[in-house]
């Protein structure tokens, strides 16, 4: 018997990458899956409908149940029709894997505002989306007596939460963005017994990350492990999937074997005018007993485990010639 049984997933951004490994980890593991991919290019444009069912062909294949889903999650009654799709084929939901998202960056001055709203409508307006009508059939069927253990797994990134990188003015805030949902929906949804969850997979190779400076090319080595592999995240996934996963409201970053928990906006330390306003030359004084960082060091730091010892000036001199 595999851990998920018995349950119904629907996986969006599954055709490829990570999502792909996800929806294939998932109906191994016994979940019936829906395969969400409309398709597109990595910059969100074109569309291939075949892509989806390729995935759910090679589950079935491999003795699982799968179908295929091509709508777009950032469309509100698409997004409506993925959930659709799961209780039609399988006559329930208990697992929703929000993983879509596209990428189209470009430095401040440069970025434009379709590229802005495009990138947060997949990331950020369709995970809302997505799990917005999954937590209407959920509060539907806990209103009927059906109450099971339901799991909501967002996908955040490390651009957003510990790096955000320069030339993601639009990315980075999205998956920043659907981390803070991912504590609110914990909170609103808990009551109707339904988890969510969200990972942050770091230094993953994919469509999307092709372009960050220092991903590892893949081993040439037979059967050697590939910590950068998105089929690392697979097995997170499927553990917040199960009925019997305690977690609920919390942020995971996944970076090969490592997963930690993120604290989010953690407080730091603080300075106090005590029963007095302040004035600017009281605060100016005060405000240099404030330990701050150098976002520079700050990124260099990030980096360093993937490109070796880095300095803030190595990194300021790598973001002048992206933004230049």
């Amino acid at each position: 018997m595999g851990s998920l049984d018995g349950r119904v997933a629907v996986v969006t951004g599954a055709g490829r990458g990570i999502g792909r490994e996800e929806a294939r980890y998932l109906a191994a593991a016994g979940a019936a899956v829906v395969v969400n991919d409309p398709g597109v290019a990595p910059d969100g444009s074109g569309g291939d409908r075949s892509v989806a069912q390729q995935v759910a062909d090679e589950i079935v294949a491999a003795g699982g149940r799968a179908v295929a889903n091509t709508d777009s999650v950032a469309d509100w009654s698409g997004a409506a029709r993925v959930v659709e799709t799961a209780v039609g084929a399988f006559g329930d939901l208990h697992v929703v894997v929000n993983n879509a998202g596209i990428e189209r960056g470009g430095a401040l001055g440069h970025l434009s505002e379709a590229a802005f709203d495009d990138v947060i409508a997949v990331k950020l307006k369709g995970t809302f989306a997505i799990s917005h009508w999954a937590a209407r059939y959920f509060r539907e069927r806990d209103a009927a007596g059906a109450r099971e253990d339901r799991s909501i797994i967002n996908t955040a990134s490390g651009s957003g939460l510990l790096n955000p990188l320069p030339t993601q003015s639009n990315y980075a805030p999205a998956n920043a963005g659907v981390a803070a949902m991912t504590i609110v929906h914990a909170l609103e949804l808990g009551v109707l017994g339904v988890r969510v969850n969200c990972l942050s997979p770091s230094m993953v190779r994919t469509r999307l990350t092709a372009g960050v400076p220092g991903m590892p090319a893949a081993p040439t080595a037979t059967g050697e492990f590939d910590p950068n592999h998105p089929a690392v995240i697979a097995p997170v996934a499927a553990y917040l999937a199960g009925a019997d996963c305690p977690l609920t409201g919390q942020v995971l970053s996944v970076r090969g074997t490592a997963v930690t928990i993120n604290r989010g906006w953690s407080a730091g330390e603080t300075i106090s005018s005590g029963t007095e306003p302040w004035t600017v030359g009281r605060l100016a004084t005060a405000a240099r007993e404030l330990p701050v960082t150098d976002p520079y060091e700050d990124l260099a730091a990030s980096l360093s485990g993937a490109l070796g010892p880095m300095s803030a000036a190595q990194v300021r001199a790598l973001v002048a010639a992206q933004v230049g």
